[in-house]
């Protein structure tokens, strides 16, 4: 790789109350803008109803309306755009309705900037103990107390029409690694149909429904399925059905190929995904969202992400180390507290362990998107991208 410059070096530092019921139609006008690209890399801007979306965005997840340890004023001042919430955990507990009684999702955590939420399409896959499928949809025994419920794409969709997401993915199969080539063509066949009844049952023209392309790991079913897909006229797209296993090469293989394939005039998103690494590849594929627990889990575990590579908090050489985690980062923890500290927190098991290193690693991740977005509107992308690809294939 290039060796890169200093000044290169020194870059890295660092509600709405339910509608009257329409029949659907995504938001008129231009919603997505294309600002900058370099080569397959882009800078765009999404616009939804809470604000609008620099692109490329990596989102934060919170699953059950709250991204774990984090405020919501912690998470704006980390550079946060998006936040996720799950359609199936919000509608185990509290449940959907409760949320709308409260004046949706928005109001009931206390974010007023853009929700997207997933479809309950994951759980198919990552609940496959406790659940039985049919054409009609997926009958789920719930993991809290066995109780059972029924989630079909209308379902889903008045889950998240009564949230109030600001964006809406359709009800999806989610297929484990590895599948057959039989497996894999029913699967995407049902997602088809599911996407064409999902758009049928929306009616909320706040909410801007996203599709997924499956297909597997065989590039000829996934181009298969982004066809089937695409033709549905809709706001965005997603890459599903990776991160389930898969050789990570593999995936970065694919996403290269396919990406380029999904419409230019809409949003890309790739879903799950994943490390820094992961990221920047998929950025100079053209992608541009993403979402993955990673920094926070990885965080509670005791893992950090900086720009010298992975910090594993709890090793004895920090015992009485004064540094912060990163010295070209300028969050909150890094500014006030040292790896000695950290190590501490961690190995007492104290709350604010979790907290401090989920603090930081957030913030890097948000970081990490806002220097590619600069990066692609300045017309550097290469040298960002390579510089970060000498940085983070240490981390893998």
């Amino acid at each position: 790789m290039d060796q890169m410059t200093s000044a290169a070096t020194d870059m890295t530092a660092d509600a709405i109350p339910a509608a009257e019921p329409v029949k659907y139609r995504h938001h008129e006008g231009k919603h997505f803008e294309l600002i900058a690209q370099e080569g397959e890399a882009r800078s765009a801007r999404l616009h939804t109803a809470h604000g609008s979306i620099e692109t490329p965005v990596f989102m934060a997840v919170g699953t059950r309306a709250t991204v774990k340890a984090m405020t919501p004023e912690e998470l704006k001042s980390s550079g946060c755009q998006v936040v996720l919430g799950n359609t199936y955990h919000l509608h185990l507990r509290p449940g959907e309705k409760t949320i709308a009684k409260m004046g949706g999702l928005h109001k009931f955590m206390n974010w007023d900037k853009p929700i997207l939420t997933d479809s309950g399409g994951f759980q198919v896959f990552s609940l496959a103990a406790l659940r039985k499928m049919n054409e009609e949809g997926v009958e789920f025994r719930s993991h809290l107390d066995g109780t059972k419920s029924f989630i079909s794409p209308e379902k889903s969709m008045e889950i998240q029409m009564d949230l109030g997401s600001d964006i809406i993915m359709a009800f999806d199969e989610c297929l484990p690694y590895p599948a057959t080539p039989e497996q894999t063509v029913k699967s995407m066949d049902l997602t088809h149909r599911w996407l064409k009844r999902s758009k049928e049952a929306m009616t909320r023209k706040e909410s801007m429904l996203f599709g997924i392309v499956q297909g597997g790991l065989e590039l000829d079913l996934r181009l298969k399925s982004l066809e089937q897909i695409t033709s549905v006229d809709l706001p965005g797209y997603a890459l599903g059905g990776l991160s389930v296993g898969e050789p990570i090469e593999l995936m970065h293989k694919l996403v290269a190929q396919v990406a380029p394939h999904l419409p230019k005039n809409k949003p890309r998103y790739l879903m799950g995904v994943g490390t820094p690494l992961d990221l920047i590849l998929a950025v100079d594929a053209g992608i541009d969202m993403f979402d993955c627990v990673m920094p926070t889990r990885t965080a509670r575990n005791g893992t950090i992400f900086t720009w010298q590579g992975r910090v594993s908090i709890k090793r004895t050489e920090y015992k009485e180390d004064p540094n912060p985690l990163d010295p070209e980062c300028d969050c909150y923890t890094c500014k006030n507290y040292s790896k000695a500290y950290l190590r501490h927190l961690f190995l007492s098991g104290e709350i604010l362990s979790s907290r401090l290193n989920s603090i930081h690693n957030l913030h890097f991740y948000f970081s990490l998107m806002a220097k590619a977005r600069e990066a692609i509107r300045e017309g550097r992308w290469a040298q960002f991208r390579d510089f970060c690809l000498t940085r983070f294939v240490k981390q893998v």
